[in-house]
């Protein structure tokens, strides 16, 4: 026991929840998951077990995924939307009431949407080409068909040019029964046949009954024939349509066409496709060829717009249902498609690399693909359309599998919430039923938020964190500074090929400017939101700001990026823009042409008339003219020329690179800060808004105060602390507002170290340890001298007890150091909080008292010690059909060659005495 020499214990400022307003918790605030069903093998009795285990974690919502099954469990599984799998589905449904958690469902099994009522008529489609060459007189004696034996019988003919040095000629209609009735006249002839092939492509990932072909995405009709076997089945069955229907990241894979895309792209883009085939394929890329390609990608992202997106979330509101909808990895322009539905979700992919000071490093992870710019599609699209909710795949491949830490999850959780996201789904949870032996049913792919990981000891409070911070994001409207336009006519003039598609493993390709843009701009101390064509065709002005719907909130200015096409209505739309007071601001160029194919010189010549209206600007400095009631900035030096966009720069981002998002409520304004970096700050920060107080909420402890203002250069400064890897809620109020103060800890030297007297025995292990351990200090419980601690998982309770005698502080922070992985602590029997996050800090001054102190400490490790165990003794737990389980890597994963994970307190535990500091 140790002993400290020192008197007298003040508590000054120590604020609890209850001393400033949470927002109600409302169930949308609370995070939501992903639920995978295994061949649909559930039952009752285990679907409220898992149901009730999510709802006692504090999660809100589910989203019902069937998926391929488990290995010899076939007696159990229920066909996707019999009458059997409705009356589960209606289970479900009344239990989510009972237990206030929201019930969403996919439209489909595995992904994408498809299925065995899909016949090949509706099947996804590709295009497929084929060549040949004639000279006068010269017939064709072969079939005209696809090279592909595989695809004859199912693909069929679109379209046959012949082109010659002057000639264009449409001779499809000579084609009889597969053969061409017809003569080269006099020159040289190259054939181009055209297939509207299938690319054969079957769900993945299918559950029972959902087997089948891929839809064909761009065909109205085929869409609808999908739609109508969930309308017959929720008809037929009585059973109340859920809250939302759910489409997962687009992966229909070369679908690249559809049967009647030459008549679109004729009615939509002025000219026949098929008239300019050479061009279209021309692998050189000239001119002429991209400006075709660029408008063959238009025309497929429109189609992709209106003839799914649109028609199945119309058809879900038909039967009162919502949409939610990832847009990315389709050929389509994102903003306009996740706009279209009421909730767009966007994904991370990976663990992002912030260096945060003291934070768990794994060698198994991968790159997080969806960074900030990613991220800010999906927010973008709700934001400019009036949406309330941005939600969000999340943790899917953060790390390798068993080796998830809730502290890990925090920072990209962090810069999800800090890119707009407000409604966290998790990838995912596994129905598991409750008599299936250890690890339970896993799905492929991490991470795996069920009972059956270790970490869900202490998800509640990881929860708590979560429903915290939405509730703060879902209140009010985004109060981002600029609209940016996005530059996707550059983007598919610049890409090869002629298929796009926008997924986020190769966005760094497809936009590397665009990517560099939106971090300059934020590095800049803004936020923005992406803004496409068609939405800035609907933009007005109104007080000079920037309208772009009824329900959304306003903006300050548009930026256009340094691009080379943008379409010459909306060059004359935003010069409008500033006739009637807005800014617009022209970084480092204006535009040079338009995109496409059809009457160029004509769009060319509305252009350049139009551009003349342009000011004469050199971009070597910046340059503010006005024009009507609006403004025209140019400028190259971005913080320079931004600063001239009616907003002011968020010190938070600038002065010390703090992500920050800031949303206006009815008394004032309310900012999201996370330290994504490896310093901490102190210090006078300027906030963008102006404010009479000023109050900080921090979401991992529920604690809440008045912080510490005061008014500098004109400007509200709020002195704010954060260490690497904290996050806060700053709000912001239009009048004074009183209450406790906010308590800012100055740490007193020196700090006391518990580097003796610990003994450490197991609440919970497997394999069970019955032995108590004598400690000197804290250490991993791997190293101790015991056969199982290296392979166990469970919670150790670490003791230890020390004697206050005298001395003087304000309060006491226990700093844990590094924790694998999560730890609560109780001082004197009492709770003290819990801590699952770097830096593994409480303030316990207030349970402290003169005289001896019982300090413990439950510590729970990962379960990938007992994985790796199960590994190296062959224990078969791979029991999954399809792709069964996998690593990083997607190839066959075994974990006997892991070596032991720290687990427990690994360093130093230290009391930290502070003084409330002290302002002039």
């Amino acid at each position: 026991m140790r002993r400290i020499c020192a008197l007298n214990i003040f508590l000054l400022g120590v604020v609890m929840a209850t001393s400033q307003e949470w927002p109600v918790i409302q169930t949308d605030a609370k995070p939501a998951t992903r639920w995978w069903w295994f061949g649909n093998a559930v039952d009752k009795e285990n679907l409220t077990y898992n149901l009730e285990s999510l709802s006692n974690a504090g999660l809100g919502g589910v989203e019902i995924t069937p998926i391929y099954g488990v290995q010899g469990n076939e007696t159990k599984e229920i066909p996707y939307l019999s009458a059997s799998w409705m009356q589960l589905l209606k289970h479900v449904e009344d239990e989510g009431k009972r237990l206030n958690i929201n019930i969403d469902m996919s439209t489909g099994t595995g992904w994408p949407f498809g299925g065995p009522h899909v016949d090949i008529a509706d099947a996804a489609v590709k295009s497929i080409f084929r060549e040949y060459r004639l000279t006068e007189g010269e017939s064709l004696p072969d079939r005209v068909e696809p090279l592909d034996a595989n695809q004859r019988g199912v693909a069929s003919l679109s379209c046959l040019m012949a082109f010659s040095e002057n000639q264009r000629i449409d001779i499809t209609g000579k084609v009889t029964d597969g053969y061409l009735k017809w003569k080269a006249p006099a020159g040289s002839w190259r054939l181009i046949a055209l297939f509207a092939g299938k690319t054969l492509q079957q769900v993945k990932r299918a559950a029972p009954g959902g087997e089948g072909y891929v839809i064909d995405h761009y065909s109205s009709k085929a869409v609808a024939n999908y739609l109508s076997v969930f309308e017959q089945a929720f008809r037929e069955n009585g059973i109340p349509y859920p809250q939302s229907f759910f489409n997962d990241s687009y992966e229909a894979y070369g679908a690249d066409w559809t049967p009647g895309f030459l008549q679109a792209f004729a009615e939509r883009r002025g000219y026949h496709l098929e008239h300019y085939f050479p061009e279209f394929l021309d692998s050189t890329r000239n001119e002429t060829t991209r400006r075709i390609v660029s408008d063959y990608r238009e025309t497929l992202s429109e189609l992709l717009l209106e003839n799914f997106t649109r028609q199945w979330t119309d058809w879900a509101h038909r039967h009162g249902s919502t949409t939610r909808n990832q847009a990315h990895g389709s050929p389509g322009n994102l903003i306009d498609l996740y706009s279209a539905v009421d909730i767009p979700e966007c994904e991370g992919f990976g663990l992002s690399e912030f260096h945060i000071r003291g934070l768990r490093k794994d060698s198994l992870t991968r790159r997080n693909d969806s960074d900030l710019s990613m991220l800010k599609y999906a927010s973008s699209a709700a934001h400019i359309s009036g949406k309330q909710l941005t939600s969000s795949e999340t943790f899917t491949w953060l790390t390798e599998h068993f080796r998830e830490s809730l502290s890990q999850c925090k920072p990209d959780l962090d810069l999800m919430f800090t890119s707009g996201v407000n409604h966290i789904f998790f990838h995912g949870t596994p129905y598991s039923p409750k008599e299936a032996p250890w690890p339970g049913w896993q799905f492929y792919a991490s991470i795996n938020m069920s009972p059956t990981n270790s970490i869900w000891r202490d998800m509640p409070a990881f929860s708590d964190y979560i429903a915290r911070c939405q509730s703060f994001q879902q209140m009010g409207q985004p109060d981002n500074d600029f609209l940016l336009y996005l530059p996707l006519y550059d983007i598919w003039d610049e890409q090869p090929g002629r298929y796009l598609a926008f997924d986020i493993h190769k966005m760094a390709e497809r936009a590397p400017e665009f990517i560099k843009l939106v971090h300059k701009i934020s590095s800049c101390g803004y936020d923005l939101d992406y803004i496409s064509d068609n939405f800035i065709r609907n933009t007005s002005c109104e007080n000079g700001l920037l309208v772009t719907s009824t329900e959304a909130s306003r903006y300050k200015a548009i930026i256009v990026p340094p691009i080379r096409l943008i379409p010459h209505d909306i060059l004359r739309h935003l010069l409008g823009l500033a006739q009637n007071g807005a800014r617009i601001i022209f970084l480092e160029k204006y535009p040079d042409d338009v995109p496409g194919f059809a009457q160029l010189s004509q769009r060319q010549l509305e252009f350049q008339q139009i551009a003349k209206s342009l000011p004469n600007a050199s971009f070597r400095e910046t340059q503010v003219f006005p024009m009507g009631k609006g403004r025209i900035i140019t400028g190259a030096d971005y913080a320079e020329t931004l600063r001239q966009g009616n907003a002011r720069a968020e010190e938070l981002q600038t002065a010390y690179g703090l992500n920050f998002i800031r949303r206006s409520n009815a008394t004032g304004y309310h900012y999201f800060v996370a330290s994504l970096q490896e310093k901490d700050m102190e210090g006078w920060i300027s906030l963008g808004v102006d404010a009479q107080s000023v109050s900080f909420y921090n979401p991992v402890t529920g604690e809440s105060g008045m912080a510490q203002t005061r008014r500098q250069n004109n400007q509200t400064q709020v002195y704010l602390q954060l260490r690497s890897g904290e996050s806060i809620i700053i709000r912001t109020f239009n009048t004074e507002k009183a209450g406790k103060p906010w308590f800012y800890p100055d740490e007193i030297s020196p700090a006391i170290s518990l580097d003796r007297d610990w003994t450490l025995r197991f609440i919970e292990s497997e394999p069970a340890i019955n032995e108590i351990f004598t400690l000197e200090q804290p250490v991993s419980w791997t190293v101790l001298n015991n056969p199982d601690v290296v392979c166990n998982m469970g919670t150790a309770l670490y003791t230890s007890e020390i004697t206050i005698d005298a001395l003087s502080a304000d309060d006491w922070i226990l700093d844990l150091g590094d924790v694998r992985e999560s730890a609560r602590v109780r001082i004197n029997g009492k709770d003290a909080g819990i801590c699952w996050s770097v830096p593994y800090r409480l303030r316990i001054g207030k349970f402290l008292q003169k005289g001896n102190n019982l300090i413990e400490i439950e510590v729970t490790n990962l379960p990938a010690n007992r994985i790796a165990d199960y590994d190296r003794r062959g224990i078969n737990w791979r029991i999954f059909k399809d792709i069964n389980v996998v690593n990083l890597n997607y190839q066959k994963s075994d974990y006997a060659g892991w070596q032991p994970l720290p687990s427990g307190l690994n360093s130093q535990v230290r009391l930290i005495p502070v003084r409330a500091h002290q302002f002039d």
